[in-house]
């Protein structure tokens, strides 16, 4: 994680959550879409993108395609699901939100974008 990002104590955040803000930070498309199961989905403001190759899709258009950075992230509710507000900038959005990740089998089942 960047430097700017208060550091977790790995109990706070599951592996599949830290592989996916991991990936994010580095930009690796790949590494993102591995961190999820393969029914997976992501559901940014109430829109639905669900299996490997529509998540891979929507992030080149709407988080690592647009080099999407998070600062200042912190975990609001403990747990699972597990639900962080970070400081989105890039090419995109640019703004505060809440990323709320559900963990199931060491996978992300989902992750879910609000305000």
């Amino acid at each position: 994680m960047s430097p700017d990002k208060p550091a977790e104590t790995p109990a706070e955040i599951p592996a599949a959550v830290r592989r996916a803000l991991d990936a994010i930070d580095a930009l690796d498309n790949d590494a993102f879409v591995a961190a999820f199961a393969e029914d997976g989905y992501v559901d940014d403001w109430g829109r639905e993108f669900r299996g490997h190759e529509r998540i891979r899709s929507w992030s080149d258009n709407e988080l690592i395609g647009k080099r999407a950075t998070f600062t200042d992230t912190q975990v609001t509710t403990p747990g699972n699901p597990l639900t962080v507000l970070t400081q989105v900038g890039g090419d995109g959005f640019n703004g505060p939100s809440h990323f709320t990740f559900d963990v199931q089998n060491d996978e992300l089942a989902s992750m879910t974008i609000t305000a």
